[in-house]
């Protein structure tokens, strides 16, 4: 377009924006109008197209980005920027009204002035500049021209506003210009400005009184801001400015909660978005802080404060060690588990609700240190007492101790020191002190005290003076000095012997006087006085006054006892001690010229002294024995025993014996006395031996016998025993060969046969001699057991050949075969008709399925075979020796003169004080199992009674059977032998009663034994229904009794014999151990033997089973026992059925019927 025709643009009319149904037109039109004076033509000016994308971004709290389009029509842009003044935007200001915006351009304005800015002119006159000139109103809207925008978009404008209002409303209208300035329709857009925002609010500081925040503002531009700070708390506020991003506001109440809003401003623009925040201040120091109460480990804290809750911080002084934190909601405190004197610093902090803490508070205070323990005298004297005490804190070695001691209210020492013990001097002596120790810590903290009463020794007591002495009795007197000896006490000692005796007894008294007479004194003693001052609870001495005094007339020893030493020259003696005191004993041993003279100490009156031995004496040697009491320097009168040692083995001979031959078969034994000073010489033994090697015998060989010889069992045989009571085949020669011995001649000397000796044989010769010659169950020596010592073997000597061999050999040998012939027939028939008689010498075994015919065939005639048996029994055994029952010493511990113990089986007790005190009235009898499996005893004499316990424990003894009561028809049969309710002592043994239970047939008692320290029990089976020389009345009675005894047998040890009396030991008695042993034998071998049973028991004891009534009743007792076997079919017909009745109180079952007085 020409300038003439953009010249003409100014005359057309404007044309608005037409509505949605009109037309526009948008570019210039070519019109021609002609009037009847002139035709021409003109242009038609319409409106430019509106910008298109009208867009706000880019918007902030001051600026915005403000871009549209426009089409290649529009050559400027004109903007118009309006700001609402409220929030409806119901009005308006106008603040930039700028034309003249050529499109593809960058612009930049800046809204700081204080009316609005216009601008407007031809927008070429800003073409190709990059400023505009400062005095138009372009340049003070700080309008600037940027860079052309890139060629992609070249009809694109931008306008950045800077200047804005933070949080106000705009609304932009552009208008598209044309080159004729012609605008088209306007374009609108509202937008509002981001307000500005306070942001990471911070409470910096808080105290009681002050709080200190700090912020950020979201408008990095914000030094241009104040800040409005809302205050508010219980109800009231208040505002308070700051220009910073920071404030102290003071003023404030201690330990309340503060709310607190921060709104930014700028310049005139609204507040922006505020910040909060809440705290509450501080509370204020505690006050009047303090101690109300200390212990050893705790310590009580109190204060007054608002706030509502406390740390306190509790820290030891001494270790440093871990500090310990504890919180609490009162306002006071106990602090515990503290150490004993030690430093602590408390710290005290108050709390607001939310935590937060005030100033704190501090103090220090030390726990009491512990009370000092264990005080104690370590010495103690008359005028000082030495203190010692103890503590055990960790923190006593800093510790200091204010030590008191008083006297009847009066201080004599007062004195702080660092140690655990001091020494109090310048006192007086028995008297009473009140010490107290104080522990103290090096602040001067004190503990709690302890205290002692101690007192200090008496003096000692002077002047001690003896009034008056006499046997039994001496009185004293003394004097004290002491000012406090008031409250003494005197304790008197009197010391038998003194110093000299080893054991000493001591009499004691206490007085509170100073005089005493003291009696029950032992006559002939020597007493040493001490007499103690003593003060106090606890009688405290002073060192003793002494003096000593001797009772007058000497008691002498009552008696004393021997016990000889078996085999051995030594005497050991015993006596009580004499009452009082001694020094000692004087022993004399004298016999014949010799004698010695031996000192012996003392003994103590309450025990019986120790054996003492004399020694060295010869065997077999009498001596007299005196004893003499020695005290104060005196004698006692003596007495005197004799007694005698014992015997040993004799001393061998120093000479071989003669022998030589006498004829083929024998030979004679030559040989002198054994030395006889061991003891007297009681028998002597020919031994023969064709065994050349060894030149001595030994015990072992004294068992052989000629029998034994023959057999081939040994080579060495005992050939002939001589008894020197008789020395019946012996005559005397000289002292050197006293006795000869024929040997072979077929005698018999106390059971061993001198056979005849084999011609052409060689034989050599001993002797034994002995001092004591036991023999065994088979009456052969017991070697063991004998004193006995052995003469070497003699030369051997061969014996010639028979003569009757060398002449008249063929006649000799016929007519010897005849005669032969002829004697031998005669002794056998003598034989056979003397063995026809004794058929049944020692045993008749009847098996238990043949018993029947035998029981029936010997019942016959009135018992007819059964009293045949028994005749053949009234001899077996009768020949054995009784000598230690016929020693006159021992005559009178028999109850009958016809019934004495064999010796060979006899019981032979300890020897106490004589040789004859191992006698007792027993035997050991053989039972099933052992030779000693029982002990047949008499029933005890009154003088007998110590030596049948002696008996009882000696032998160990947990049975006894006991057949018989103690009187019966009248006349004492045994005498009662046990306690019947206490204890009671039968010498050196003490038997008690336990129990007693008492049934129709038997009573059963238990008893304990006991010797010094040890003990067993004891039952006693009592049978009371069995007559003296009779039998039961039936024979299920003693069965059932037998099997009661033998169920407790069981239970006792197995060396532990069974013990069985009645009165004389031999009837009753040998009929129940009869029949233990063929219970025994029937159970175990299906055979019975009485008559062989009955034949072993009088080999050991003379008479057992002693009537032929018991005899009989012994094998009605086996026939019964068969039959009820075969009744029952049972292995055992008796169980014992009263073992579990006896304590029930139950009286026995009879298992049978009675038949003409036995059991059928």
């Amino acid at each position: 377009m020409s300038d003439r025709n953009r010249s003409l643009c100014s005359f057309c009319p404007e044309v608005f924006p037409l509505g949605p149904h009109k037309a526009s037109l948008t570019s210039p039109v070519r019109i021609s109008r002609s009037s009847a004076m002139l035709t021409d033509f003109f242009w038609l000016c319409v409106k430019p197209n509106p910008v298109s994308e009208l867009q706000v971004t880019d918007v902030g709290i001051a600026e915005a980005t403000l871009s549209w389009h426009s089409d290649n029509s529009t050559v400027a842009t004109h903007m118009l920027l309006e700001g609402f003044e409220d929030e409806t935007n119901s009005s308006s200001q106008v603040l930039l009204n700028i034309s003249g915006l050529e499109p593809g351009f960058q612009y930049q304005f800046s809204l700081f002035l204080p009316e609005p800015c216009q601008a407007q002119g031809d927008p070429n006159a800003t073409q190709n500049r990059t400023a505009f000139e400062p005095n138009t109103l372009v340049y003070k809207c700080n309008l600037q021209k940027g860079a052309r925008l890139a060629a992609e978009i070249p009809q694109n404008t931008r306008v950045n506003v800077f200047g804005l209002n933070s949080g106000t409303s705009y609304q932009v209208t552009v208008l598209s210009q044309a080159a004729n300035e012609t605008e088209g329709d306007p374009q609108k857009r509202i937008f509002k400005t981001n307000s500005s925002q306070v942001v990471n609010i911070q409470v910096e500081e808080v105290s009681d009184t002050e709080v200190k925040l700090a912020w950020e503002n979201s408008d990095n531009s914000s030094s241009s801001y104040t800040y409005r700070i809302h205050v508010a708390a219980d109800g009231h506020s208040f505002d308070q400015n700051s220009n910073n991003t920071y404030v102290a506001i003071r003023g404030l109440n201690s330990s309340t909660l503060y709310n607190f809003t921060v709104y930014p401003k700028r310049n005139q623009d609204p507040e922006g978005q505020p910040a909060f925040a809440q705290t509450y201040t501080a509370p204020h120091p505690v006050s009047d802080f303090r101690v109300q109460d200390f212990t050893t480990t705790s310590i009580s804290l109190a204060w007054n404060s608002e706030a509502s809750s406390f740390r306190i911080l509790v820290q030891e002084l001494t270790n440093h060690s871990l500090p310990r934190n504890e919180t609490h909601q009162e306002k006071q405190l106990l602090v515990t588990g503290l150490t004993p004197g030690t430093p602590y610093c408390f710290e005290i902090f108050p709390q607001a609700p939310d935590g937060r803490e005030g100033l704190s508070r501090k103090l220090v205070q030390t726990t009491e240190p512990s009370i000092v323990s264990d005080i104690e005298v370590v010495s103690v004297n008359t005028t000082a007492i030495h203190l010692k005490w103890q503590n055990r804190d960790n923190a006593s070695l800093g510790y200091r101790y204010h030590l008191l001691v008083e006297t009847d209210g009066s201080w004599v020492f007062n004195s702080t020191i660092g140690f655990l013990n001091e020494t109090i001097g310048d006192l007086v002596p028995g008297t009473r002190y009140n010490v107290t120790i104080y522990p103290e810590v090096g602040n001067g903290t004190k503990g709690s005290p302890a205290s002692k009463v101690v007192y200090t020794r008496p003096s000692p007591v002077s002047t001690i003076n003896i009034s008056s002495i006499s046997t039994t009795e001496v009185t004293l007197s003394w004097q004290e000095t002491d000012s406090a000896s008031t409250g003494y006490t005197y304790l008197i000692i009197l010391v038998e012997g003194g110093s000299v005796s080893p054991v000493s007894t001591s009499i004691n008294q206490t007085l509170t006087v100073r005089n005493a007479t003291i009696t029950d004194l032992s006559p002939g003693t020597f007493y040493e006085v001490r007499i103690y001052s003593q003060v106090g609870e606890d009688a405290l001495q002073g060192e003793p006054g002494h003096t000593s005094f001797c009772t007058g007339e000497l008691f002498q020893t009552i008696s004393f006892k021997f016990n000889l030493v078996p085999k051995q020259s030594t005497l050991t003696l015993r006596w009580p001690c004499p009452p009082g005191m001694n020094n000692g004993f004087s022993l004399t041993v004298h016999s014949g010229e010799w004698s010695q003279e031996i000192s012996l100490p003392p003994c103590n009156s309450t025990d019986v002294t120790d054996d003492f031995n004399v020694t060295h004496l010869n065997y077999s040697t009498a001596y007299s024995i005196s004893l003499t009491t020695l005290s104060c320097g005196k004698k006692s009168f003596p007495i005197q025993n004799v007694s005698q040692t014992s015997i040993t083995d004799p001393p061998p001979p120093d000479g071989l014996p003669n022998i030589f031959p006498i004829s083929h078969n024998s030979l004679k034994v030559k040989f002198g006395k054994f030395e006889a000073s061991h003891g007297p010489i009681t028998a002597y033994a020919v031994i023969l031996t064709t065994d050349g090697s060894g030149n001595k015998s030994s015990a072992d060989f004294l068992k052989y016998t000629y029998d034994d010889f023959k057999k081939g069992t040994s080579k060495t045989y005992v050939t002939y025993l001589m008894s020197m009571k008789e020395e019946r085949a012996a005559s005397a020669l000289s002292d050197v060969l006293k006795y000869e011995v024929i040997v072979g001649n077929e005698s018999t000397t106390d059971g061993y046969y001198n056979g005849k000796l084999e011609p052409l044989s060689s034989y050599r010769a001993c002797i034994a001699g002995f001092t004591n010659i036991t023999f065994d169950s088979l009456h052969l020596i017991n070697g063991t057991e004998s004193y006995v010592s052995f003469s070497l073997y003699s030369d051997a000597v061969s014996l010639p050949q028979n003569p009757a061999v060398i002449c008249g050999a063929v006649f000799g040998c016929i007519f010897g075969a005849l005669v032969i012939v002829a004697v031998g027939g005669f002794i056998f028939w003598r034989r056979k008709r003397k063995d026809a008689k004794n058929i049944y010498t020692k045993s008749k075994i009847i098996k238990v399925e043949n018993f029947e015919s035998y029981f029936k065939k010997q019942q016959a005639d009135s018992n007819c075979g059964f009293a045949e048996e028994y005749e053949d029994l009234k001899l077996i055994g009768v020949n054995q020796p009784k000598f230690a029952a016929e020693i006159p010493e021992n005559r009178g511990k028999n109850r009958y003169n016809n019934v004495l113990p064999y010796d060979i089986s006899r019981v032979k007790l300890s020897i106490q004080t004589q040789v004859t005190d191992d006698y007792i009235n027993a035997n050991y009898m053989p039972g099933y199992y052992s030779k000693r499996d029982f002990i047949a005893t008499q029933g005890p004499l009154p003088n007998t009674l110590k030596d049948f316990w002696r008996m009882v424990w000696e032998k160990n003894i947990y049975s006894i059977v006991m057949l018989t009561k103690c009187v019966e028809q009248g006349r004492t049969k045994c005498e009662e032998y046990w306690p019947s309710k206490q204890t009671q002592n039968y010498g050196d043994i003490t038997v008690g009663i336990i129990s007693e239970i008492i049934l129709p047939e038997w009573t059963i008692r238990d008893f304990t034994v006991k010797n010094t320290s040890e003990s067993h029990p004891l039952r006693q089976f009592h049978f009371t229904s069995w007559p003296d020389h009779g039998v039961p009345d039936t024979t299920d009675l003693l069965i059932n009794f037998r099997y009661l005894v033998n169920d407790y047998m069981k239970q006792s040890p197995p060396e532990s014999p069974v013990l069985v009396h009645c009165s004389a030991g031999v009837g009753r008695t040998g009929t129940f151990i009869a029949i233990d042993r063929l219970i025994h034998q029937m159970e175990n071998e299906n055979a019975v033997d009485v008559y062989g049973i009955v034949y072993d028991l009088r080999l050991h004891r003379p008479l057992m089973v002693q009537t032929e009534d018991q005899y009989v009743f012994l094998n009605q007792c086996v026939w019964d026992i068969i039959k009820s076997q075969k009744d029952s079919k049972a292995d055992l017909i008796y169980q014992n059925t009263t073992a579990m009745t006896i304590y029930e109180n139950l009286e026995p079952m009879t298992a049978f019927g009675k038949t003409n007085g036995y059991i059928a």
